[in-house]
């Protein structure tokens, strides 16, 4: 594909590698809003997304306005897919195929995709950027938790709700055989692509790719991340982790807690900083690209 179009606005050179690390699922429990702490603190850290939907959102939202000068976005939430703690929609009471038999979030994107009607997903969508932007949080970005969102069904409805708002959707430059490679059929990778195509074409910015740490596992994560750096091409990527302290809390919510907490413990490593210098990635956060919207 052709340079992004973004990063030359933005002063980039073609051939830059530029990388926003990002914490996804702020507030799903204390252990992400206490984690994140440490790692702002620590200045590893300068993008994050919230889910609204969560117990811990209301801290989390407090943990943002301590740090004014991070990068906040909300994670748009349509699954509950831990059975030991559960979420449900900020617009109950409206049918639409959004909860499960308990009313909470459908625990997969599969049951989302076949049971929720779009209109009620997109509704809900917006509720939750609005519940952000009501409790004065900086919004600069929205992105999909468990990619749900990402649906051609979805997808039209995410971007309508943060465009609205000013806020810029997480959008992949991924062309026909990207979208191919993550499951969608011929016809409908054409029509994604082609949108997509079209909203760059207006102004919006689009990442490059998506990178993300593994949750299957514990261990040590710093090697890993220097991997996966060296591999990155040109263009903006949009690198994914999900920290969290190691608390019982963590560990009797999510399965997955050994693999968020190998991601909290990497950002912490006095390793990092030499890490990402030899890699002569450079870091930015949504911000910038948000301001890209205003001189469409």
């Amino acid at each position: 594909m052709p340079p992004n179009p973004a990063l030359l606005k933005l002063g980039y050179a073609p051939q830059d590698r530029v990388v926003i690390f990002h914490a996804d699922d702020l507030g799903m429990c204390e252990a992400t809003v206490s984690g994140a702490a440490d790692l702002f603190a620590a200045g590893t850290l300068r993008s994050a997304a919230l889910m609204m939907p969560c117990a811990w959102a209301p801290a989390a939202a407090r943990l943002a306005q301590e740090w004014p000068e991070v990068d906040l976005g909300v994670h748009l939430t349509l699954t509950s897919e831990w059975p030991a703690a559960r979420w449900a929609p900020l617009t109950r009471g409206v049918a639409g195929g959004l909860t499960d038999a308990q009313g909470y979030f459908h625990a997969t994107s599969e049951g989302v995709w076949t049971q929720a009607k779009p209109g009620a997903a997109g509704r809900e969508m917006a509720a939750q950027l609005d519940r952000a932007l009501a409790w004065g949080l900086n919004i600069s970005h929205a992105d999909g938790h468990m990619g749900t969102a990402a649906h051609p069904a979805l997808l039209p409805h995410a971007v309508r709700a943060a465009l609205k708002r000013g806020v810029l959707p997480l959008l992949p430059r991924l062309g026909v055989a990207g979208w191919r490679a993550h499951g969608l059929g011929p016809a409908q990778a054409q029509a994604v692509t082609l949108a997509l195509g079209a909203l760059e074409r207006r102004g919006v910015p689009l990442v490059d790719q998506i990178v993300m740490l593994p949750l299957e596992s514990g261990g040590d994560q710093v090697p890993l991340i220097e991997e996966l750096l060296a591999g990155l091409g040109p263009g903006l990527t949009h690198f994914i982790l999900h920290p969290a302290r190691d608390t019982p809390e963590l560990r009797a919510v999510a399965g997955d807690w050994a693999g968020r907490v190998a991601n909290y413990e990497a950002f912490l490593d006095p390793r990092l900083p030499g890490v990402l210098a030899r890699s002569g990635v450079k870091v930015t956060t949504y911000r910038p690209l948000r301001a890209l919207l205003g001189r469409r």
